[in-house]
């Protein structure tokens, strides 16, 4: 039986933040800019806060034009929406990249926090290439409640780190690289081979994934403190 919020080709959730603490999000590829139009209405009506991911430019600018009250990051390709109640404060995130080209995906898990409530940290361009760029910001790194690696290459910079602190670690591959890197197959490999203790890896260039997962982690310590 179809539901009040089924649109025939999408079925929006109303309710995920209810069930799992995480407000709804919107993979933006493979949408026309009708369907992500009409879709994003339907939580707008509902005032359920929505995010958007991979958006294009071509997407965004459809809907700035239908006045959809939407802000667009063209760096991380994230939707957000203004309407809906923000979310609660929750623990702090650093996240990491081991160069300038892995920045749009590490932008992405750094507006994802920040839309879920973390409040975030960046370190960026302290690749394994000059250590010292990662020694002499060890102790600020430290002070976050879960840490986010994101690097392309090799892919060594997660394990690097995963090895200086106690926080848990959660590394994201990313495409950047030359042929050998095969698109973020090699530095995935690497991620999921390192020895370093208390790495989490996932997909290639997921940074949303990434930031979600952190959120989960610093939202069920504070509730863990709380309870104590």
């Amino acid at each position: 039986m179809a539901t009040d919020n089924e649109l025939g080709f999408s079925k929006p959730d109303f309710t995920r933040r209810q069930r799992t603490g995480m407000s709804e999000t919107v993979f933006c590829p493979g949408k026309t800019v009708r369907q992500l139009e009409l879709i994003l209405r339907r939580f707008r009506e509902a005032d359920v806060r929505v995010l958007g991911t991979k958006c294009s430019q071509e997407q965004a600018e459809h809907l700035r034009r239908c006045a959809l009250p939407v802000v667009y990051d063209p760096i991380s390709r994230l939707l957000y929406s203004l309407w809906g109640e923000p979310a609660k404060p929750c623990g702090r995130i650093a996240v990491c990249t081991g160069g300038t080209a892995d920045v749009p995906v590490a932008e992405e898990a750094v507006g994802t926090a920040m839309f879920l409530g973390a409040g975030v940290d960046r370190f960026f361009d302290i690749g394994v290439a000059g250590l010292h760029r990662i020694l002499s910001n060890i102790e600020d790194i430290r002070r976050a409640d879960v840490v986010i690696a994101v690097a392309g290459m090799e892919g060594a910079l997660g394990s690097v780190l995963a090895g200086l602190i106690e926080a848990p670690l959660i590394a994201v591959p990313t495409s950047v690289g030359y042929g050998a890197g095969f698109g973020g197959i090699a530095p995935l490999l690497a991620m999921l081979n390192s020895c370093a203790e208390g790495m989490t890896v996932v997909n290639i260039d997921n940074g949303f994934g990434a930031a979600v997962s952190a959120c989960r982690m610093v939202r069920k310590m504070k509730a863990e403190t709380t309870h104590d």
